[in-house]
């Protein structure tokens, strides 16, 4: 009498692999968007922390009795050349009388037309900053 021995069953069926690739696909859809928006604030925190250099000189130049004009030429001088163009496109700071803008504008490698504007309150001989709610980096996540 023979016995017949049942065949093992090797590697994996088609609809096995079927179902590995839909859930692959699934999760790479739900993860890229929060990959995509996670490296733009990623790159914007270089916009945020090109305003730093202006920050610094209009509070030094605030506490040693600077001019409106004199304080916004030494910030301006203070950003010139020191971000990285590729992913900050501009760094403006002004003073005038007890308020200091800085604003910060992203390349397009982030996105058009977003900004990063710092609104100060000069209060005796110190700037106190608050993020402008006018930026457009809020509503995008990106500040």
């Amino acid at each position: 009498m023979r016995v017949q021995q049942k065949a093992q069953q090797q590697g994996f069926t088609l609809i096995e692999l079927m179902i590995v690739v839909a859930i692959v696909a699934i999760l790479a859809g739900v993860g890229m968007p929060a990959y995509q928006n996670y490296t733009k604030r990623a790159q914007f925190s270089e916009v945020i922390a090109a305003t730093g250099p202006a920050k610094t000189s209009l509070e030094i130049c605030v506490q040693t009795g600077g001019t409106d004009d004199s304080c916004t030429a030494q910030a301006e001088n203070a950003v010139s050349g020191a971000f990285n163009t590729a992913v900050t496109a501009s760094v403006t700071p002004e003073l005038d009388g007890t308020t200091a803008t800085i604003t910060a504008l992203a390349s397009s490698a982030i996105g058009t037309d977003v900004d990063y504007i710092l609104t100060g309150t000069v209060v005796g001989s110190r700037i106190d900053w608050t993020k402008d709610t006018d930026s457009t980096c809020i509503n995008l996540g990106y500040c």
